[in-house]
């Protein structure tokens, strides 16, 4: 199924869960990818000590951002509040 056959599946009250997991998932792939290349090299089985770094993180930055990403808005909201 392309990307576009995806759209609307998932309803809307899920789009917090949704935006967790994708944020999460990109973002612990990169820094696992960056933290093994830095640690290894590129070395063989890179790829295989990196996915199982990424899915480690991801275990760990999954659920951190879904409890982290409310008080990073509303920080964000306090910081940025107009003055009267």
């Amino acid at each position: 199924m392309s990307a576009r056959g995806l759209r609307g599946r998932f309803a809307p009250r899920f789009a917090p869960l949704l935006f967790g997991g994708l944020l999460s998932g990109m973002m612990s792939l990169l820094v696992s990818g960056i933290s093994t290349f830095h640690a290894t090299g590129a070395a063989p089985g890179f790829v295989r000590g990196w996915a199982g770094a990424w899915l480690a993180a991801w275990a760990f930055a999954f659920p951190s951002v879904l409890v982290m990403a409310p008080l990073a808005r509303r920080a964000v909201a306090w910081l940025t509040a107009q003055k009267a």
